[in-house]
């Protein structure tokens, strides 16, 4: 007997096909949406990173954009990545990285800030508990970096206005790599719960602030199942049954530790729209719209199933600290379509690809208005549809 969860994620399945189908017959959006201002962490950094870190784990290089772009760009995947199939989905050209460029007029139909290692949490927090950061560039920086580029993008006060009330802001994923520090530096998972309400209210204060400059429609969008991510099952593998999801072979503790994230985020949204009833926000669930990758990986197409990485240095789920994705040593998988995981952390371009459709349909509350979002320019191809 399938689970109630199981049935509910294999519904929810069934509307994304029927949406991806309807969305083929659509040519064009209706220009809801004129701009999307992005934050968070690496699932919608389109090049941050690589511009101000030297780092042996970069994203910048073979065979990272191998599907899509051909060559690395900077996102930490084969090819797209969330946000640049929900800037597609909206009619809207693949967001500019901040950082990679000079003429803020690249960013009149959007600009992504974030930035791949970035944390919820302000960097000395991580430091006065001798936890190490690897970026700089936390939430609130990127929400000074765009405060401070609004006078020179829109002008006048009244031209901001009206760029801001027909913008998008997604603020997230976030925390994920606070928590993520934590635990590989061997914190315990009790430890890392206690990160989460910060990180609830750093975001809280990022969307405010959003709100209090002019933005009216703002998503954010929750974690994703990090207890399914080839990383941590390498660094928690055990012989315990009772540490993993019987269902889907994640790990139990770490995932809990995201549903917790989750809940607290959707009860601080609910006092945000309370507080600010002019305003649409919207959380994204990409936690669940992930999950269904993991419960009917075969189902959706991946056939070489949801845990194990295409590009890594070995082991059990292919990852290799000492041998990451683009490293000596590690290898590519010849299929890439058919895996959900690309290097460990991230997800392969397809998997994005699902994942970012449900966020444009049924996971998101309130809904993006479906008369927005035409999903033609990355429909798919699996046998499943």
């Amino acid at each position: 007997m399938a689970s109630s969860s199981a049935l509910v994620l294999l519904k929810n399945a069934s509307i994304l096909i029927t949406l991806s189908l309807f969305f083929l017959q659509v040519d064009g959006v209706l220009g809801c949406y004129t701009s999307i201002f992005s934050f968070g962490d690496s699932l919608v950094d389109t090049g941050n990173f690589n511009y101000t870190n030297e780092s042996k784990h970069s994203c910048m290089k073979p065979p990272f954009g191998v599907t899509y772009f051909h060559r690395p760009t900077g996102r930490c995947s084969d090819g797209r990545m969330i946000i640049d199939f929900i800037a597609q989905g909206l009619g809207l050209p693949f967001l500019p990285a901040y950082l990679r460029h000079t003429n803020v007029q690249d960013f009149k139909q959007g600009v992504t800030f974030g930035e791949a290692g970035a944390t919820g949490i302000d960097v000395p927090f991580f430091t006065s508990i001798g936890l190490k950061a690897y970026s700089n560039h936390s939430l609130s920086v990127q929400i000074g970096w765009f405060k401070d580029m609004l006078p020179a993008l829109c002008g006048s006060p009244s031209n901001c206005r009206n760029m801001l009330r027909s913008a998008l802001f997604i603020v997230g994923e976030i925390g994920g790599n606070d928590y993520g520090d934590g635990l590989r530096a061997g914190r315990s998972l009790k430890v890392v719960r206690t990160f989460v309400p910060k990180v609830i209210k750093s975001i809280s204060s990022a969307i405010q602030a959003l709100v209090n400059m002019g933005a009216v429609t703002v998503m954010a969008p929750g974690n994703m199942p990090m207890g399914c991510l080839p990383a941590f099952l390498t660094t928690f593998e055990n012989n315990n049954p009772d540490d993993f999801d019987p269902s889907t072979g994640c790990l139990n503790g770490v995932n809990e530790l995201c549903e917790y994230h989750n809940y607290l985020l959707q009860i601080e949204l609910k006092k945000l729209r309370e507080i600010n009833p002019h305003t649409t926000i919207m959380y994204g669930d990409l936690y669940n719209a992930a999950s269904e990758l993991f419960h009917f990986p075969e189902k959706l197409g991946f056939k070489n199933g949801a845990l194990r990485g295409c590009c890594g240095g070995g082991g059990r789920y292919n990852y290799n600290d000492s041998a990451r994705c683009g490293d000596e040593g590690s290898t590519v998988c010849d299929d890439i379509t058919s895996y959900v995981q690309w290097d460990g952390y991230h997800y392969t371009e397809n998997a994005f690809k699902w994942v970012a459709t449900g966020l444009l349909g049924p996971y998101s509350t309130p809904h993006i208005n479906p008369s927005c979002v035409s999903l033609k320019s990355h429909s798919f191809d699996h046998p499943y549809f």
